[in-house]
């Protein structure tokens, strides 16, 4: 699944190119889940945010199209004139006022896509619930702390969650955790660990931004690029090699039914 840095890596190329520019038509796949998309007909795109992995384009008439990739989703802009209607794995699609094509495609079709009231979010109940976000003043060592002390769940699952913090999926779960020496198992941390933690979740999204964020097999820019930061891994989906700090073999577990990959000597439980 696409987390923060793919999102807003999607987001920093797709803003400057669809602001401005007047949605002039629209078209859907039949399902409830993608058929909003022709809702944005006739507005002109303002601005392009992102809220953890949410996409929120700003329209000019008060509202927000708000956009979910889901595990396999993809936003490009298409400059072909024909409608993009060859590809069975289109989902929904939004022609500009220069022609072009914003494409959403979705292979397992678990994206999603709402128009809603600007900055109202109520009635999409995953994104109104979720914590600060990561690389915001909101998102504090004492924050952290409260809010994984607040729960009995593994602070792994904690993370996945998106109460403690947004945009952090198993990817940068798995190697903030690594950095901050933080067990993924582990129910309690200390306030020492919460300030490794918050910063350690700070540098690998910083670094997986700069990178254009992780491509293992689905994720694709919104130019069609492949990201660089798998090459940049140092934990996750390295089970049985050595860790790159203490050269004990990385394992892998599941906990609360997600994969976690760790170091069971940096990362003591």
């Amino acid at each position: 699944m696409p987390e923060l840095p793919e999102v807003e890596t999607i987001r920093r190329q797709l803003e400057p190119r669809v602001r401005g520019h007047q949605i002039i038509d629209a078209g859907s796949h039949w399902s409830q889940k993608f058929t909003p998309a022709i809702e944005a007909v006739g507005t002109t795109i303002e601005s392009v945010d992102r809220r953890g992995k949410y996409l929120l384009f700003d329209l000019d008439d008060d509202r927000q199209l708000v956009i979910h990739l889901g595990m396999t989703g993809s936003l490009t802009v298409n400059c072909s004139t024909a409608p993009p209607s060859d590809d069975d794995y289109v989902r929904a699609w939004w022609q500009l006022d220069d022609r072009a094509w914003l494409v959403f495609r979705d292979v397992r079709r678990f994206g999603r896509i709402r128009v809603v009231p600007a900055d109202d979010h109520s009635s999409i109940a995953t994104l109104a619930a979720l914590g600060p976000e990561p690389l915001s003043d909101a998102f504090t060592p004492e924050g952290l702390y409260r809010a994984v002390r607040a729960s009995s769940r593994r602070v792994k699952t904690q993370l996945l969650g998106q109460r403690p913090v947004a945009g952090v999926g198993n990817i940068y779960a798995d190697e903030a955790l690594w950095r901050a020496q933080v067990h993924p198992a582990a129910r309690r941390i200390t306030r020492r660990q919460a300030v490794h933690l918050h910063r350690a979740i700070r540098d690998v999204l910083t670094a997986a931004i700069e990178h254009r964020g992780t491509t293992l097999r689905d994720y694709r820019d919104a130019q069609g690029g492949a990201g660089e930061n798998q090459h940049h891994l140092d934990c996750y989906g390295r089970a049985g090699e050595p860790c790159p700090r203490c050269g004990t073999t990385l394992r892998r577990r599941v906990y609360d039914a997600r994969t976690a990959t760790f170091c069971a000597s940096c990362q003591r439980h």
